[in-house]
């Protein structure tokens, strides 16, 4: 579920970029088609994800908020 909302994501911000000129359009088309793009996304937020979680964690028992 969590693919469909990517590319959904990656659509629009693919259509901003390209509405400011910032992306050529058939590049802007190949990233908010390709399922290899939102998968790469998906891995890349899921490790931001668990590399904000154990950083947390690390804060957490620096600081004495684990108590």
């Amino acid at each position: 579920m969590t693919l469909v909302f990517i590319r959904i994501l990656l659509r629009y911000l693919a259509a901003i970029l390209v509405t400011r000129g910032l992306l050529a359009p058939d590049l802007g088309e190949m990233i908010s088609r390709d399922p290899d793009v939102a998968m790469a996304l998906q891995v890349a937020s899921g490790a931001l994800i668990a590399a904000a979680a154990e950083g947390w964690y690390f804060l957490a028992h620096k600081f004495g908020w684990a108590k």
